[in-house]
């Protein structure tokens, strides 16, 4: 079969330059919450359970150490096989996975320890067993309480950043996104077949999207992109790890400094003039 210089099959559409980074951010060798985590921290004792519900299999939190830092961390988990990734929803959370992290956030911050949450998801899962027990009120619960925490939060997307189900674990002081990562409020698939009524048109609202980390940084949505091993993370597990823990701690120091109220107050200042739209005149 011949090709064009794009690396396309002849006769098919050529691969966009936005079309590229999301195949990127879904390899399934790209590292996911994690294989970061247990490279980047070194004693994880994990935190089962919301009391109220279940054990959501596709959130994983615990107490861990970076360094000689003490820290909640928060990774949800999409399996690796395929029996793996049914139990888990491929990654997408349930309610009472918001409500077990929301839980452990409540216990960091009692004994003043950080939050570190990585986030590689599509969205929230949307089954009918999730909207009874309540997806959409736990996520609104997460999104207000995360943002009064009085202790540093950092937030790292290190694959795909999807609607609420990303957002609720990530009003941060700090949100991270990896080179080839995605923040997004609808899959391109799903923008497609919305607005084209075909999901054949997934480049083409992958462009118009603007979901690409260098977008969402110049909207404001994140605030810092953090590089990869050429090629992207799955190409170099252990330099990926190395690149998003230094980022980690460099930014866990400077908040560290910050009086609480001072730093809640630009936590909350920061989310309320995320992705403003400005008439000619304001600017």
């Amino acid at each position: 079969m011949t090709e064009h210089a794009s690396g396309s099959p002849s006769g098919q559409q050529p691969v966009s330059p936005a079309w590229q980074r999301i195949e990127r951010a879904r390899h399934p060798q790209r590292p996911y919450p994690m294989d970061f985590i247990e490279r980047i921290f070194t004693d994880f004792s994990e935190i089962h359970g919301d009391r109220a519900f279940g054990d959501d299999a596709a959130v994983a939190c615990g107490m861990a150490r970076l360094g000689d830092e003490e820290v909640l961390v928060i990774g949800n988990r999409k399996g690796g096989s395929t029996k793996e990734r049914v139990k888990r929803n491929f990654g997408m959370p349930n309610p009472e996975g918001y409500r077990k992290a929301l839980r452990c956030m409540k216990i960091a911050e009692k004994f003043g320890r950080p939050v570190v949450s990585f986030i590689d998801l599509p969205g929230a899962y949307p089954g009918l067993g999730a909207e009874e027990r309540g997806q959409a009120e736990a996520i609104a619960r997460n999104i207000r309480e995360m943002s009064r925490l009085r202790v540093p939060t950092i937030s790292i997307i290190s694959g795909e950043g999807g609607s609420g189900g990303a957002l609720a674990l990530a009003v941060s002081d700090r949100v991270l996104i990896l080179e080839n990562a995605l923040y997004f409020v609808i899959t391109p698939e799903s923008c497609a077949a919305i607005m084209w009524r075909d999901a054949a048109h997934k480049q083409q609202a992958a462009e118009a999207m603007r979901i690409s980390a260098p977008e969402v940084a110049a909207l404001g949505c994140v605030d810092e992109i953090i590089g990869e091993p050429e090629g992207g993370a799955h190409t170099d597990h252990p330099a990926g790890a190395g690149m998003v823990g230094s980022a980690i701690k460099r930014h866990l120091d400077e908040l560290k400094r910050m009086p609480v109220e001072a730093m809640v107050a630009a936590r909350q200042e920061k989310f309320r003039k995320i992705a403003q739209c400005y008439t000619e005149d304001q600017v």
